[in-house]
């Protein structure tokens, strides 16, 4: 089976062009090829297949741990990338349709010298799932967070209205020994993804992110849209701003006439090659 390792910011999985290659048992794939130690290593897999109503692709994108996640933001700039880049797409466009399991999205694209270098996804309409704030109880620790649905749910907490963490900067967390406890709290029974902000200025904020199915990533696309919305809803953030993530810089501007946030950031293809068996 041919794969390619593409990566955002870090954000690295293993796609497979669904077009000419077919895999029958994608979640049980996932957690063989995304191994870093015995797999081709990654935070995932993701499929880009065929598919109908007027979309160039479908994008399918699976954990580490072989559950299914419904969008991913590094994932989508990178399937675009791989359908313009590799032709499946004509050259002339500068804009590309991936279905995705929370819907079509639209992606604009910056091509240099005949290959994508970055893209600007339409993120939709994130929407808040409950009160701004809302208190919770972490391991003992009395904390708030805002919930945001971006195609999947996430939980943004702010460092400045949560001392009980009791750091001052997120390079201070420890999320290797906190995070699983943050994504099975029983207040979201579908797990979450956690974000982690620390508000430098307005237009500028610091961001760690511990992912449900795959742990701390580098990098999550839906997980800086869904801290930016929330700090603009609790008049945090300004309208456009800079997400420095561990593994690169993403810009999320929100439009307020539409509702829609936008997200900007690099796609970058990694290296391709033969994987033995596809299960």
């Amino acid at each position: 089976m041919k794969f390619t390792k593409m990566q955002g910011c870090g954000n690295d999985y293993i796609y497979v062009d669904c077009f000419f290659e077919t895999v029958t048992n994608p979640s049980e794939l996932a957690k063989i090829i995304s191994d870093r130690h015995y797999g081709v290593g990654g935070d995932g897999l993701i499929l880009i297949e065929p598919t109908k109503g007027g979309a160039d692709a479908a994008m399918r994108m699976f954990n580490q741990d072989g559950s299914e996640g419904w969008m991913c933001g590094n994932g989508i700039r990178c399937v675009a990338k791989y359908i313009y880049d590799h032709g499946i797409i004509p050259a002339s466009r500068r804009d590309a349709i991936i279905n995705t399991r929370s819907g079509p999205r639209r992606i604009k694209l910056h091509v240099e010298n005949g290959k994508v270098l970055d893209a600007m996804v339409d993120m939709g309409k994130p929407m808040l799932t409950g009160d701004l704030p809302e208190p919770i109880v972490v391991r003992g620790m009395k904390l708030s967070f805002i919930g945001v649905d971006v195609g999947n749910p996430h939980a943004v907490y702010f460092l400045g209205d949560n001392p009980a963490l009791g750091v001052a900067h997120v390079t201070e967390l420890d999320l290797k020994a906190l995070g699983q406890d943050f994504e099975t709290h029983p207040r979201f029974p579908d797990r979450v993804n956690s974000e982690f902000v620390e508000i430098i200025s307005p237009n500028e904020v610091q961001f760690r992110v511990w992912e449900r199915g795959s742990g701390e990533t580098l990098a999550c696309g839906t997980g800086a849209t869904a801290a930016v919305f929330a700090g603009i809803m609790a008049r945090k953030l300004a309208k456009d701003v800079r997400v420095h993530l561990t593994g690169g810089d993403l810009r999320i501007q929100f439009d307020a006439k539409s509702g829609c946030c936008f997200m900007t950031g690099p796609a970058v293809e990694v290296f391709s090659g033969d994987f033995p068996t596809a299960k």
